[in-house]
C-alpha cells in the first residue's frame, strides 16, 4: 500500500481501490484435460523382497519440473513454466523380466532363433529399428520475463507455450513480483526487487540469459542493465515499452488520474509525491522539458539526460548487453507516441523524431549510438497488434522474438 498525504492524492487512492487486485494464481494455468499428470508405472517385481518404488523427479529440478495443483511459486517469487516437462513428461516402463523354470530343447528352440540365422539377420536389424531422434543442438539459454503495468505472470501463459514448443527444455522464469496494483510502486523500488530475483538466475547461467520485458517492464529491465555491474544478458527484448517516455491520454491514464489530461498531468507527475507512482517516473511532457529534467527521478537518469555520479558506470554496464531487440507498432493504442518503443519521441511541436535524431542518441549519453554502431540493435515494427496482445501473438513471436532466443 502507498502512504501519501491527504488532498488530491486521497482521491487518487480512491481511484486505485477500484482497480483489480492480484492476478489469479499461476497454478491455474494447467488444464487437467490438456496436461494430465504423468502416469506412474508400478515397479518391476523379482523374486525376493519387493523393490522400492521409483522415486519421483523432485520439483526443484530446473527445466524438468511438473507443478501439481497444490504447488506454489518458487522462492524469490519466480515461476517456472508448467509446460517445461523436458524428458520427464511421463515415467518409462521398465522391461519385464520373465522368470522361467527350465524346459526342453524343443521349447528353447521355439523361443530362440538358431545362432546362424541370427548372424545372418544382424545387418537388417538397423532397418527394422526406429530411427533415433535427431540430437539436440545444445541447451538454450534461460529466459527471464518481466511483466508490465497491472500485469502478472498469468498473462504470459501463451508466450511460455511458444517458447516450450520452439525451444524445448528452455528454463523460463516469469518473475512474479509487483503484480497488479503493486506495479504502481516507484520504479527504483521495483528495480531493486527484480535485481534480487534475477541475480541468482544469472549466476547459474554462465553462458548468459535472455530478457523479455513487456511495456513498463522494459524500463525496469533497462535500469537493471545499468545498475548490474556483472550482468550477462545476451538478448534484451523490449516488447512494446515506452523507452523514451509516455505522453498520451490512454485508458490507464483515465483510470489513474480521472480529473487530469495529458496537458496538465505534469502538475501531478513532476511533484515529489507524484514521483512515488511508477507511471509518473516515465511521464515525459515535451512542452515542459525543464520540469521533466529537474523532477524525473527515473527516466531522465537512465537516459543520461541529467548528470549524476553513476552515469559513466551505468553506461558501461548497459553496453555489456549482447543485443537490443525493439518491438512495437502503430496500432498499439497505449504507448504514445508508439515510436517511443524505438526510442523515438515528440519534440516541442509534437513532431515525432526518430531515435537517430534524439539528443540522447546524438550525445550517446547511455550507449545507444554505440550499440547501433556495432550492429547490436534490432528493430521489429509490426502493425495490427494492440497493446495487450503483444505477448500472445504467435506470428509476432515467430518473427520478432524466437530468432533471438538462441
Amino acid at each position: 500500500m502507498f502512504h501519501c498525504p491527504s488532498g488530491p492524492l486521497s482521491a487518487l487512492q480512491g481511484t486505485l481501490s477500484l482497480l483489480s487486485g492480484k492476478a489469479p494464481d499461476v497454478t491455474a494455468l494447467r488444464d487437467p484435460e490438456q496436461h494430465p499428470p504423468p502416469t506412474r508405472h508400478p515397479p518391476v517385481r523379482s523374486p525376493g523382497p519387493p523393490l522400492p518404488p521409483t522415486p519421483w523427479i523432485p520439483d526443484w529440478v530446473q527445466g524438468n519440473s511438473w507443478r501439481s495443483e497444490a504447488s506454489r511459486p518458487r522462492p524469490g517469487g519466480s515461476f517456472h513454466s508448467p509446460w517445461d516437462l523436458g524428458c520427464c513428461s511421463g515415467a518409462v516402463a521398465e522391461p519385464r523380466v520373465v522368470h522361467g523354470r527350465g524346459g526342453s530343447m524343443p521349447g528353447l528352440w521355439r523361443q530362440r532363433l538358431p545362432s546362424a540365422w541370427a548372424l545372418l539377420l544382424l545387418p537388417f536389424l538397423r532397418l527394422l529399428m526406429p530411427a533415433a531422434p535427431a540430437p539436440h543442438r545444445g541447451s538454450y539459454k534461460p529466459v527471464i520475463v518481466v511483466h508490465g503495468l497491472f500485469d502478472s505472470s498469468y498473462s504470459f501463459r501463451h508466450l511460455l507455450d511458444y517458447i516450450n514448443e520452439t525451444h524445448p527444455g528452455t528454463v523460463v522464469t516469469v518473475l512474479d513480483l509487483f503484480d497488479g496494483r503493486e506495479s504502481l510502486r516507484p520504479l527504483w523500488e521495483q528495480v531493486q526487487g527484480f535485481r534480487e530475483a534475477v541475480a541468482p538466475i544469472m549466476e547459474k547461467a554462465p553462458e548468459g540469459v535472455h530478457l523479455i520485458c513487456y511495456s513498463q517492464g522494459g524500463l525496469v529491465c533497462r535500469a537493471l542493465l545499468c545498475v548490474m555491474d556483472e550482468h550477462n544478458v545476451d538478448s534484451f527484448i523490449s516488447l512494446s515499452s515506452p523507452q523514451m517516455g509516455q505522453y498520451g491520454d490512454t485508458d490507464y491514464l483515465k483510470w489513474l488520474f480521472p480529473t487530469s489530461m495529458r496537458s496538465n498531468l505534469y502538475r501531478v507527475c513532476y511533484s515529489p509525491w507524484g514521483q512515488e507512482f511508477s507511471i509518473c517516473n516515465y511521464w515525459h511532457d515535451p512542452h515542459h522539458d525543464d520540469l521533466y529534467l529537474n523532477a524525473s527521478s527515473f527516466l531522465a537518469l537512465i537516459n543520461g539526460e541529467r548528470d549524476h555520479p553513476n552515469a559513466t558506470v551505468w553506461r558501461k554496464n548497459f553496453l555489456r548487453v549482447g543485443r537490443l531487440v525493439l518491438i512495437g507498432g502503430p496500432d498499439d493504442g497505449v504507448i504514445t507516441p508508439w515510436q517511443s518503443s524505438f526510442f523515438g519521441f515528440y519534440d516541442a511541436n509534437e513532431t515525432v523524431l526518430d531515435m537517430e535524431e534524439q539528443p540522447v542518441y546524438l550525445r550517446d549519453s547511455f550507449g545507444l549510438k554505440s550499440l547501433l554502431a556495432r550492429g547490436a540493435i534490432v528493430r521489429c515494427p509490426v502493425a495490427g497488434i494492440s497493446h495487450t496482445t503483444w505477448h500472445s501473438n504467435r506470428t509476432l513471436y515467430d518473427n520478432c522474438i524466437e530468432p533471438w532466443l538462441s
